[in-house]
């Protein structure tokens, strides 16, 4: 389990999602456009990117128009190529991926050998611009050292401004489960996913059960 969001959505990344009008992904995406030093755009670049914790990569080619898009990845740390012969390759390390984020990175290749490389360091954090919605991250840190009653990370929920939780619904098929309040709205306005997949309890208007804190990695509201 890697991760979680609500907000309206509540994702989790081991990860859980939650939304409460539209259906959210947990898995994130890089994309951007592709450009020499003049400015003009470079198709055919390949784009590849590699999530630096585990070595597993995904490469793309940008298109006519410059334009690349790396999707379904998961959370995590990640290292950006773009690569064209009579160019120098860009690299770009430092990318952090967060549950269901997407930010946009263009690359500016330089004219040279494609074994010359041109490293840049994401220092501050990646801006995203693809998507309106205002959302909070809650990181494996504080899920696995913050107390829980019971070890329920439904409960951290509440950490984000707007979320409340109401008395517990009981139900013969259920544990005990805490419906959340998001904004003010009912709590069957609140979608869950869980990677990325449907996670809601119709009969409840909760939550499916979830995983223990140590195995979930993050979750977003």
């Amino acid at each position: 389990m890697k991760g979680f969001r609500a907000g309206g959505v509540l994702s989790l990344a081991g990860i859980l999602l939650i939304t409460s009008l539209a259906y959210g992904q947990a898995v994130s995406q890089i994309s951007g456009t592709v450009r020499d030093q003049g400015g003009a755009v470079l198709p055919g670049v390949e784009v590849t990117a590699t999530q630096t914790a585990t070595g597993i990569t995904r490469t793309t080619v940008s298109n006519e128009t410059g334009n690349y898009v790396v999707s379904n990845l998961a959370s995590g740390p990640y290292k950006l190529e773009a690569a064209l012969p009579g160019f120098r390759t860009f690299v770009q390390t430092g990318i952090v991926l967060e549950v269901n984020s997407s930010p946009v990175i263009n690359p500016t290749l330089e004219v040279g050998q494609i074994t010359e490389q041109i490293e840049v360091e994401a220092n501050a954090a990646l801006v995203e611009t693809r998507r309106s919605a205002v959302g909070s991250v809650i990181e494996n840190q504080r899920i696995v050292e913050l107390p829980l009653n019971g070890r329920n990370v439904t409960d951290l929920i509440t950490l984000t401004a707007g979320a409340v939780s109401l008395p517990p619904v009981r139900a013969a098929w259920f544990l005990n489960l805490t419906p959340i309040s998001i904004s003010g709205q009912t709590p069957f306005g609140t979608y869950y996913s869980l990677d990325g997949a449907y996670h809601r309890n119709y009969l409840t208007g909760t939550y499916m059960p979830l995983a223990f804190p140590d195995a979930v990695q993050e979750f977003k509201v």
